[in-house]
Order: C-alpha cells, then structure tokens, then sequence
C-alpha cells in the first residue's frame, strides 16, 4: 500500500498558474522560436526580439489584468512576427533617435514631486 502524499508537496498544477484558454502564453514558447531561428538571433536583429519580449511580457499583463481578448489579440500578432521573423525585422520600429529617447525617459519611474519644508503653501483662490 503506497503512502499518502504530503500535503506539503505540490502538484504540478499548483506549480504553475493554468493559461486561460484564450491567452495561452506559455504556449506561445516564445524562447523557443527565437532560439530556433537563426535569423532573430543575429546581432542585427536584437531590437526586433526584444520587442517580442515586450509583448510577450504585456501579454501576461493583460492576462493577470483580466484582459483575455486584447491579451490573445497581442498573441495573434507576436504569431505573426514568429512565423515570419523576415517581416518583423522588415516592419521594425522607428529608428527616430529622438523619439528612442523620449519613449526611454517615459519608461522610467517617476519619483513624486516633494515641497521643501520651508516653503508655504500657496493660498487657495
């Protein structure tokens, strides 16, 4: 007779949140492509990959935020740029210096803006 498992030991179902069924993003295997392709692992090609992270990582976000319709719409499109790594190097993002280093800048925490403990309030009107 085997002994009873420890209710301390966990399950494999436990070990991992489940996908829900219109966002699977561990189906995706998004890692596994990019390792696959020899063409997203060129140097050249870094930005487009990290971008598919992004929206990998936003598609479990929308997930965790209950958002299975928008989060299986980014899936749809991060598919697409899998299937074809060719197009999502082609139809990369905008080169625009400028606008990299405003969105970078937009990126990062803001730390809330704090009055100097001498200074007065100003008189409401």
């Amino acid at each position: 007779m085997p002994a009873p498992a420890s209710p301390a030991a966990p399950t494999a179902q436990a070990a991992a949140p489940l996908p829900s069924p219109t966002c699977d993003v561990v189906g995706l295997k998004l890692e596994d492509v990019i390792a696959k392709s020899s063409e997203l692992r060129k140097p050249a090609n870094e930005q487009a990959v990290r971008d598919m992270r992004t929206l990998r990582d936003a598609a479990v976000v929308l997930d965790a935020y209950k958002h299975p319709q928008v989060c299986a719409q980014v899936l749809t499109v991060l598919r697409g740029l899998a299937a074809d790594p060719e197009r999502a190097i082609d139809q990369g993002g905008d080169t625009d210096e400028e606008k990299a280093e405003a969105i970078e800048q937009a990126r990062k925490p803001k730390a809330p803006e704090t009055k100097s403990p001498g200074a007065t309030p100003e008189p409401k009107k």
